[in-house]
């Protein structure tokens, strides 16, 4: 996908669309999470989610402005992801399972960038 508009940020546009795709994954998740009827079981995994979603949200601002940062952020962002998708892939329902998937291409995405 292109940028929104013409900018010097190109590069970090495969990031971007997947902190923001880990983003949503999160947020959808934890609303999931706090519905199941173990909801006790899983309140590390909900704390993870929330950290997860923030970190995403703000690795994919500091790339869209072009942030002298972005690349030290995306790191932590990528070893966050990869904490939450371990806690999601201790869950079987379905949720968990795309959101783990989706944190670990975050991840992905956040190491190739930064690196």
């Amino acid at each position: 996908m292109p940028t929104v508009i013409d900018s010097t940020v190109t590069h970090f546009q495969a990031c971007i669309d997947a902190c923001s795709k880990c983003m949503q994954a999160c947020e959808e998740c934890l609303t999931s999470c706090l519905k199941e009827p173990d909801v006790q079981a899983r309140q590390h995994c909900i704390s993870m989610l929330r950290d997860c979603a923030d970190i995403c949200s703000m690795a994919a601002l500091w790339m869209s402005r072009g942030s002298m940062h972005a690349k030290q952020l995306c790191q932590l962002c990528a070893t966050i992801c990869d904490a939450c998708a371990a806690d999601c892939a201790k869950f079987q329902d379905a949720h968990c399972k795309a959101c783990a998937d989706a944190c670990r291409k975050c991840a992905e995405e956040c190491r190739r960038m930064a690196a």
